[in-house]
């Protein structure tokens, strides 16, 4: 008896531990076919008859992306919106551009761990911990470090340097989703209560209501 409640407890933990990422491919490929009629968890395979190379095929990420606006920074996702062959194999990129002082802002993956590499540049990153503890831990990267963010876990990256910076961002999901933590707080549609707002970060409703009452930009 205690053998069988051992094995089925490590099934139940082998079982989640399965579905806490994409799912496994059955085939070589599932290249993403646009435009279904039902929505799936992912996305309707095209015929492997007429899929090509180009289903498996992004360029230009070798281009600087626009760092023109408030954050200072742009990125550049590599995803299965992009890639359609990049459907069922759990893997996706972003190419992440700052100018001097740029902020990729406090955001969640809500689907993927991040492993970021440097290219160019000086970057302060960091994440928090989940409740209780909430640790922030921070680190400064030059050009060749490596960082991970792990899933689910809110971080961001800043240029700590005097120069424009690059980064590489790898992700384990087709589609690790992007949740910027002030975008969805104060930037929601419709608007959370300023009630809701004020009572959770403790501040007088009239700095919840400038603070939803600015644009919120996703870079």
């Amino acid at each position: 008896m205690a053998n069988m409640l051992y094995f089925m407890g490590f099934l139940a933990l082998s079982c989640s531990l399965a579905l806490a990422s994409d799912p496994s491919p059955l085939q070589d490929f599932c290249v993403a076919a646009p435009n279904g009629q039902v929505f799936v968890n992912g996305q309707f395979c095209k015929d492997p008859k007429q899929v090509t190379e180009n289903d498996f095929f992004f360029s230009d990420l070798n281009k600087p992306g626009n760092t023109a606006n408030p954050l200072g920074s742009k990125v550049t996702p590599v995803n299965v919106a992009q890639i359609p062959g990049l459907n069922t194999l759990g893997i996706s990129a972003a190419r992440i551009d700052f100018a001097p002082y740029g902020l990729n802002p406090p955001h969640i993956h809500p689907r993927g761990t991040e492993i970021l590499t440097v290219l160019e540049g000086t970057l302060f990153v960091g994440f928090v911990t989940s409740n209780t503890e909430n640790r922030f831990v921070t680190k400064v990267l030059q050009k060749g470090d490596v960082f991970v963010f792990p899933q689910g876990l809110i971080h961001f990256q800043r240029n700590a340097g005097y120069g424009n910076a690059v980064a590489i961002a790898a992700l384990s999901s087709q589609n690790p989703g992007v949740i910027t933590v002030a975008n969805s707080v104060f930037g929601s549609k419709p608007p959370i209560e300023d009630d809701v707002l004020a009572k959770a970060f403790q501040v007088d409703k009239n700095v919840v209501d400038q603070l939803q009452s600015q644009f919120w930009m996703d870079n």
